[in-house]
C-alpha cells in the first residue's frame, strides 16, 4: 500500500496544487497542441505500421511496442485536418484513456510545460474548436503563441462509439421512484464526457446540471450555500473530472471538503486516468468514489449507492 500512496503523491503533486502539465507537440505546422502529461504513458519514433483491413479512416494502421499490438491514431486527421504528410517529421504518443491504450500519430514533440489550470482557458467554438477543451498562451521561440489543448475523448468516441445502454442486473428497481427527478451536478470540460454521463442518467429520471470546469462548479455551490440553501436538497451528488480549465477536480473537491455548508456533499471523480492507485487516489483527495469514464453499470451502481444512503441517514 505505501508504493501506492507513494504513486498517489508523485502523480497528484501537481493536480492537488491546481497544476499540470501539458505534452506539446505540432501537426506539421507551426500551431502547437498539446495533451496533459497524466495520460501519456511514452513518446516514440514511429515504427512499422501494419494495416487494417476496414479500419476506421483516422486509423493509420498498427503498431507493435513492447509485443502489444496498439492502433495509432492520425490525430491531424482526428481535429478535421488533412492526415499528416509522409514526408513530415512524426512521433508516436502512446496514451492510456478509459482502460485503453492507444497512440497518436503527431508531427514534432516540442517539450514538456509545467502550468496552472487557472492560466488554461475556454475554447472558441468556432473552426476546429470543437475538437479543443481549452487553449492557453506561452513564450515559445521569443514569442507569444497560442497552446491548444486536445478533447481526446471526443477524438476517441467519433472512432470508437461509447454505448449508453444500462444492464438490467444492475438497476433496482426499489429504488426507480427515488431516482426520478432527482438532479445530479456533472462537472466536465469535455461535452463528450458530458453527454455520456447525462443521457446515462437520463434513463434513470435523473437530471443534470451540467458545468464545464471545477470553477464554475464551486460558484454553483457557493451561491447556494449565500441564499441559504442545503446543497444535498438541490443535487444528489457531484460528479466531476479531475482534470479541467481554471480549477480541477481535485481542488474542486478540497474547497467543498474545506466548507463547512457543503462538506457533506457526495463526490464522485469521473476520470479517464486508469491505473492500480485509483481507490487511494480517492481517498487521498476526498472523493467518496472513483468512477472510470464510459462504465454507464459503474455510473448507475455509484448513483444508487448514493441513493441508497440518503434514504437511509436523510442526507
Amino acid at each position: 500500500m505505501t508504493s501506492i500512496l507513494d504513486s498517489v503523491d508523485s502523480r497528484t503533486r501537481l493536480v492537488g496544487e491546481n497544476r499540470l502539465e501539458l505534452l506539446i507537440f505540432q501537426l506539421g505546422t507551426r500551431q502547437l497542441f498539446a495533451i496533459n502529461v497524466f495520460k501519456v504513458r511514452e513518446v516514440l519514433k514511429v515504427p512499422h505500421l501494419n494495416q487494417m483491413p476496414g479500419a476506421h479512416p483516422k486509423i493509420s494502421g498498427v503498431a507493435t511496442i513492447r509485443g502489444n499490438s496498439i492502433p495509432v491514431i492520425d490525430m491531424r486527421q482526428s481535429i478535421g485536418f488533412r492526415p499528416l504528410g509522409k514526408d513530415q517529421r512524426a512521433n508516436l504518443i502512446v496514451t492510456e484513456y478509459n482502460r485503453s491504450i492507444q497512440a497518436f500519430l503527431v508531427g514534432e514533440v516540442v517539450y514538456i510545460k509545467n502550468m496552472g489550470w487557472d492560466e488554461i482557458m475556454e475554447p472558441p467554438s468556432t473552426g476546429h474548436g470543437n475538437y479543443l477543451t481549452a487553449i492557453s498562451k506561452l513564450e515559445h521561440e521569443g514569442e507569444a503563441r497560442l497552446i491548444e489543448i486536445i478533447d481526446v475523448e471526443k477524438v476517441l468516441a467519433e472512432i470508437v462509439s461509447y454505448d449508453i445502454g444500462i444492464s438490467e442486473d444492475v438497476l433496482d428497481g426499489d429504488l426507480s421512484s427515488h431516482l426520478a427527478g432527482q438532479k445530479v451536478l456533472i462537472v466536465d470540460d469535455s461535452s463528450t464526457a458530458r453527454t455520456q454521463v447525462r443521457e446515462t442518467l437520463a434513463q434513470l429520471g435523473i437530471e443534470c446540471i451540467e458545468k464545464k470546469n471545477g470553477a464554475q462548479a464551486l460558484a454553483t455551490l457557493k451561491a447556494w450555500c449565500d441564499e441559504g440553501k442545503n446543497v444535498t436538497d438541490e443535487i444528489l451528488m457531484m460528479i466531476t473530472d479531475a482534470e479541467m480549465p481554471e480549477m480541477d477536480g481535485y481542488k474542486l473537491t478540497s474547497e467543498v471538503r474545506a466548507d463547512a455548508r457543503m462538506s457533506h456533499l457526495y463526490v464522485a471523480l469521473n476520470t479517464s486516468l486508469s491505473g492500480s492507485f485509483n481507490e487511494a487516489m480517492v481517498e487521498k483527495v476526498g472523493c467518496d468514489r472513483f468512477v472510470s469514464k464510459f462504465q454507464p453499470d459503474l455510473l448507475v451502481d455509484v448513483v444508487q449507492t448514493r441513493m441508497r444512503q440518503a434514504l437511509e441517514t436523510g442526507k
